[in-house]
């Protein structure tokens, strides 16, 4: 019988996860792994086959996390594109002071990553349309509630979500607290393709 792990798996893989999303996987060594996550390299070979294997364990956990974020933010309100809106304005506003990183990690690594780490980028674009189909699931739940024509493609609205809260999201960035984003993110739904 071997050995069972002498780690949190999940504890591990959430420090991991903000390591990533602060610093970048180029910008995360081995050693900044090592202290953070507190287990030697043999120990992470061992349980996670490589720093790529434990990044892209990261890359899933950041998804499942937005995900229950959203489901979160639905289960505070009746109203879909409330939720939707509620969510934006958590990852946009409550991000820029509360997270690693003000950007989305999944934005953030698709950026980064080059061919030379083809197999990361193609799961982190995956992440990334793993949370837009999400957004298109809770704007046909929109369209079921009357809130958005059914005339209109949830797949194209979910698209355009996507873009901006990635784009408030590197402006509020890049302009620190100077930005109006509550307006903004007002101004999305107010003035949107919906």
């Amino acid at each position: 019988m071997g050995k069972a792990a002498k780690f949190d798996r999940e504890q591990v893989i959430n420090k991991a996860t903000n390591l990533y999303w602060q610093k970048g996987f180029h910008g995360t060594s081995m050693r900044n792994l090592q202290d953070v996550i507190d287990m030697r390299p043999g120990s992470i070979y061992a349980a996670f086959g490589s720093k790529d294997g434990l990044f892209k364990e990261s890359l899933h956990n950041y998804t499942r996390s937005g995900i229950e974020h959203l489901a979160n933010c639905q289960a505070e309100t009746n109203s879909p594109l409330s939720a939707l809106k509620l969510f934006m304005k958590q990852v946009v506003i409550t991000s820029q002071v509360e997270a690693p990183n003000g950007m989305c990690m999944l934005a953030k690594s698709i950026a980064e990553l080059t061919d030379e780490q083809a197999e990361l980028l193609a799961e982190a674009k995956r992440c990334f349309q793993r949370m837009e189909q999400e957004f298109a699931r809770v704007i046909a739940e929109a369209q079921a509630q009357g809130e958005v024509s059914k005339e209109k493609d949830p797949a194209i609205l979910a698209r355009y979500v996507q873009v901006q809260i990635s784009g408030l999201r590197t402006y509020a960035k890049a302009n620190n607290s100077d930005t109006p984003l509550e307006e903004m993110i007002e101004d999305v739904f107010n003035h949107h393709p919906f």
